[in-house]
């Protein structure tokens, strides 16, 4: 059997409607909804099914509608894998893009859903304070190597904070910091031939040293939930290595507030341990568009839709 990898969306990925199919179709993603709204205290299927798409964008909404509607689908999923009698979820390993890491921690078996629910809340939350206290944003920048990005950054530090955030694929960096910077690197780095220079719709300037009150906050959270040893590995964002003993675990989601997330490095050391099949589960196909632009060999099954997943099953 070749080797597979399970994958999550981060923030951004969502969209109006995202598992109102599953929700409407199978008990299991129903249950994962009612579990989640009994411990967020709101209706979280009805913000993704029919809200208002302003308040599924707010960052403390975002992140937990990303992660309950991942895991729906994973558990529909599941269900119809044991019914087929064919083979179950296991995987070589799991990674999770930013806020996906979470996701990717409760398939692995080191957070329990309920506690996951509860974290990201609470990580969408204090980060949306983290930028109200100290304003930022975030560019992606097209066409240019991960050094140059670095190097303007660099150059660009005497007129504030701004840093690689997001190494998302070869020749996609997405940088993080404050206004003046974030205007500098951007003109620079159209001059020195950017394909793109993208302003992203997100509130502040994650992954970078602005998010460190929310880092702070989080840190006395996660002490407070248990982490269990992880089944299945996972790859961290902040380091691209795995991890599966719970003061490890506790440590890369803390380090991952400040610090870029490395997709396209975690991805390399996937392809480099043999993994061959990918399913991104969770709504949205950015996950599955990177890998392209990382290894146009590999395909990706993205599970976003009944369709899509019926398509898989056999």
């Amino acid at each position: 059997m070749p080797l597979r990898a399970f994958l999550f969306p981060g923030q951004g990925a969502h969209r109006p409607g995202m598992g109102k199919d599953f929700y409407a179709g199978y008990q299991e993603a129903r249950k994962v909804y009612q579990k989640a709204n009994d411990v967020l205290g709101f209706d979280l299927a009805q913000l993704c099914f029919s809200g208002n798409e302003q308040e599924l964008e707010k960052t403390v909404h975002n992140q937990p509608a990303i992660l309950v509607t991942s895991i729906a689908i994973l558990e529909v999923f599941r269900s119809l894998k044991a019914k087929s009698a064919s083979c179950g979820l296991e995987a070589h390993a799991t990674a999770g893009l930013s806020l996906g890491e979470y996701t990717a921690l409760v398939f692995a078996g080191a957070i329990a859903f309920e506690d996951a629910v509860g974290l990201v809340y609470k990580r969408g939350k204090f980060m949306q304070e983290a930028s109200e206290e100290r304003p930022g944003g975030m560019v992606s920048i097209i066409g240019l190597s991960d050094g140059e990005v670095e190097a303007l950054c660099k150059e660009a530090s005497q007129y504030g904070i701004v840093c690689a955030a997001n190494y998302n694929c070869p020749g996609q960096v997405v940088i993080s910091g404050e206004t003046r910077p974030l205007e500098v690197v951007s003109q620079e780095a159209k001059k020195r031939g950017a394909k793109r220079v993208i302003p992203l719709k997100v509130s502040g300037a994650f992954h970078s040293p602005l998010m460190a009150s929310a880092q702070a906050k989080m840190a006395s959270e996660l002490q407070k939930v248990r982490i269990q040893r992880a089944r299945t590995p996972v790859v961290s964002n902040i380091h691209a290595r795995y991890v599966q003993e719970p003061e490890e675990i506790r440590s890369a989601l803390l380090a991952q507030l400040t610090g870029p997330v490395r997709w396209t490095e975690s991805m390399h050391n996937l392809l480099k341990d043999g993994v061959e099949e990918f399913y991104e589960v969770g709504p949205g196909k950015v996950i599955a568009g990177l890998i392209r632009r990382i290894d146009p060999n590999k395909t990706v099954k993205s599970l976003e839709t009944v369709t899509s997943l019926e398509a898989v099953l056999p």
